[in-house]
């Protein structure tokens, strides 16, 4: 910063410190971007990297990878088994060479902090609680109606009703 001296003075001195702090604010400002951005892009080895051919089919595979992973994740949806986490772990191998993926995997881990930020708000928290109580109290009504009505025999052996 310029005050129109050429003497250095106290307020040369302070302006000078303070476009350093300036400056250093800028420089941690754009530290911070980059380093925001550098998560961004291939993951894959220098060698790789190198080698364009090498490059193409490494991420050819890596798409196979991750594809075999959602899908097996997406069947897991009706079926027994983890099929939401396994198909964001396809997307975190798929997130590993492609950016497309690195983003939807950002928005979705921003996604999941704010709903369990939100779940944790006290009034959320009582109205789930009073929700689970509700429904536990109706199905240990229809148990007991259940078990007063046919006793402990399993559905399908019921022959007179």
């Amino acid at each position: 910063m310029n005050t129109g001296s050429d003497e250095p003075g106290e307020v040369a001195v302070v302006a000078d410190n303070a476009d350093k702090a300036d400056k250093a604010d800028m420089t941690d400002t754009v530290a911070d971007a980059e380093q925001s951005e550098q998560g961004l892009g291939s993951r894959a080895p220098a060698f790789i990297k190198a080698r364009r051919v090498l490059h193409l089919s490494w991420q050819v595979g890596i798409f196979v990878i991750g594809l075999a992973v959602v899908v097996v994740g997406i069947i897991m949806l009706p079926l027994p088994g983890p099929g939401w986490v396994v198909i964001f772990a396809g997307m975190a191998i798929w997130a590993t060479e492609f950016v497309w993926a690195q983003l939807v995997l950002r928005w979705t881990k921003r996604k999941v902090t704010e709903a369990a930020q939100k779940a944790l708000d006290p009034r959320v928290r009582r109205r789930n609680i009073t929700l689970t109580v509700i429904g536990l109290v109706i199905v240990g009504a229809l148990v007991g109606v259940y078990l007063w009505r046919f006793g402990i025999v399993m559905p399908w052996q019921i022959k007179d009703q």
